[in-house]
């Protein structure tokens, strides 16, 4: 298990975070942000607001100039969509990132543009994958997204490794996101050379209560976009019987417990929830290098869930002392620490497993 040290500390299980001699890169402790900025619910709040993406727009239409869509066949009959963007810089990619959003965002997420960005600036290629449901896809499958999809997104991720991966292939998520990252690289270390999971769920029981008992506007945010998608869905499969006017009028706990009774054969609320839980030993038999990014004032996950995992040698565990819910905003431009982060590491990592 890795050591706990102080909040804002550097937390390490084990190996070298650069295999190939360099500079370490950057620490969630080198993160300080201007004192305007240094409140969680501030640096939460601005991570995924319209305000970033204005600032943010010259940078993201890069990522997007020159994309490819493609939507992958994930085994069973599931498809997901995704966009895959080429680097320009190098010769040969370093390797293909891809990139996996929050619950309710989407591949054109702010800050998975951003992070593209930069992976492409570091002569990465980048795949940015829509969860069922997500985006514009609500159309490919006939059953409703649930954190317990595992499978398809490990299909998603084989079928770009071995389809469109010039050489080794990392997977990098945020929120939700970060937690099926974990995941990904759990199930099916054949695929995946390193993994980087940012303000990943732990706990699915602790991030719900976080939700329910932090201000309302995080759990009326999610819960707002989350109708709007289910009443996508509805339209486009009208003969569904999705939910009872009851069941959707709920808050966020009874509406999910209406999905998981309706629409999943989990049984209950609990074992559903425990289904795509990462907390305590799950990720004791995690193979390849991996690391996790959090921040120790994180105001809807919790940092006892992360001083609580038990983890292998290979894997980084980085709490900073600040940094919100996927913010790590550095001023006023809104552009986040976690891009120069992710690319110093997937560059070391990637060159790595190229060797």
């Amino acid at each position: 298990m890795a050591t706990t040290e102080p909040a804002g500390a550097r937390v390490q299980a084990g190996g070298p975070i650069a295999p190939d001699g360099a500079l370490a890169p950057v620490r969630g402790a080198d993160f300080r942000p201007p004192r305007w900025l240094g409140n969680p619910h501030l640096q939460s709040v601005l991570a995924s607001s319209g305000l970033r993406r204005r600032l943010s727009a010259r940078r993201c239409a890069l990522v997007e100039r020159d994309t490819r869509e493609l939507v992958l066949d994930c085994g069973d009959g599931v498809r997901l969509q995704g966009f895959l963007t080429r680097q320009r810089v190098r010769a040969q990619a370093r390797g293909l990132v891809v990139l996996l959003h929050g619950w309710e965002g989407s591949a054109r997420s702010t800050y998975v543009l951003g992070t593209g960005a930069r992976l492409l600036e570091e002569g990465c290629d980048v795949f940015r994958l829509n969860f069922r449901d997500h985006g514009d896809t609500h159309h490919l499958n006939r059953g409703l997204f649930h954190s317990c999809r595992i499978d398809e997104v490990v299909g998603a991720v084989r079928a770009l490794r071995r389809d469109f991966a010039d050489g080794p292939l990392a997977v990098c998520g945020f929120s939700l996101g970060g937690n099926f990252t974990l995941r990904v690289a759990l199930h099916a270390p054949d695929a995946v050379a390193y993994a980087l999971a940012v303000c990943p769920v732990v706990s699915p029981q602790s991030g719900l209560y976080g939700l329910e008992s932090g201000p309302s506007f995080y759990a009326h945010y999610f819960l707002r976009k989350w109708r709007d998608s289910l009443r996508r869905k509805q339209a486009l499969f009208p003969d569904v019987d999705w939910f009872s006017p009851a069941e959707f009028a709920g808050d966020l706990r009874a509406l999910t417990r209406a999905l998981v009774l309706r629409h999943t054969d989990f049984g209950s609320l609990e074992n559903y929830l425990d289904g795509y839980s990462i907390a305590g030993a799950r990720l004791r038999g995690l193979a390849v290098p991996a690391t996790i990014l959090t921040a120790a004032d994180d105001p809807l996950i919790p940092v006892a869930d992360f001083h609580a995992l038990e983890l292998p040698p290979q894997v980084e565990l980085d709490i900073a002392a600040r940094g919100g819910h996927c913010g790590f905003l550095e001023g006023p431009s809104l552009r986040s620490f976690t891009e120069d982060y992710i690319a110093q590491r997937m560059r070391a990592q990637l060159d790595a497993a190229r060797r």
